[in-house]
């Protein structure tokens, strides 16, 4: 686990939820590979070409943004694959059931968390598999609002995602919240915290589910 800029008294935990609410390689991987099995049935390209194509499309995108990471949604922007087209396909081409189950620590978890922060989850997949995650793994009551790539209809990172997050968070708590009263969590350095921090929330990078079970050892002197 790695820390940036933490408030001193934070209002709202802002979590990614794929490979931060739970840890499972196989289900993450899928999600992507599925996706990019699809397109290449779509475009006569065998499962490997398209492999090899996206892997080569990361490593060109990186290079010519310092390094940086691109989220598979915004990827396939540059091939054409709308958000829309992107939406459905993660509709429908996965169930996180199938590989997921009840996650009792990380109740334990949430249930610590709520007392003193509002909890929001934030994804790059539509909000119903985002739910359907949630469910598997038991947390759905923790988040009322989940802000999904049908929300906002862009990809993480993406100010007008956090913007709609906050509003959420203001909304729900009637109180004026900003940036710096946030904090980000998630797997992605890139994906999940290299904007918000810009932004000026505070940042914590997780390496899956286990570390953010220690969150309440990390947070309680930093709420209200």
């Amino acid at each position: 686990m790695e820390t940036y800029n933490l408030p001193t008294k934070p209002k709202v935990l802002i979590f990614d939820i794929d490979s931060t609410l739970y840890t499972c390689p196989e289900y993450a991987a899928e999600q992507i590979d599925c996706q990019v099995r699809h397109y290449a049935d779509l475009n006569g390209m065998t499962w490997d070409e398209c492999r090899a194509m996206i892997s080569r499309l990361r490593k060109k995108w990186a290079c010519e943004h310092d390094g940086k990471k691109i989220s598979l949604g915004n990827l396939f922007l540059t091939l054409g694959v709308s958000i829309e087209t992107s939406i459905e396909w993660r509709k429908t081409l996965f169930d996180p059931a199938d590989y997921l189950k009840r996650d009792e620590r990380l109740i334990g978890t949430l249930s610590e968390l709520e007392k003193s922060f509002y909890l929001i989850c934030v994804t790059n997949n539509p909000v119903l598999p985002a739910r359907k995650t949630l469910d598997a793994i038991g947390i759905s009551r923790f988040f009322p609002r989940i802000v999904g790539l049908d929300t906002c209809f862009a990809s993480k990172p993406s100010e007008k995602i956090l913007s709609y997050a906050l509003h959420c968070a203001c909304e729900d708590m009637n109180e004026k919240i900003d940036y710096a009263d946030c904090i980000s969590i998630g797997d992605r350095f890139d994906i999940d915290l290299s904007l918000a921090l810009s932004l000026g929330m505070g940042g914590i990078l997780v390496s899956g589910v286990e570390e953010v079970w220690e969150l309440p050892r990390i947070l309680p002197k930093l709420s209200f």
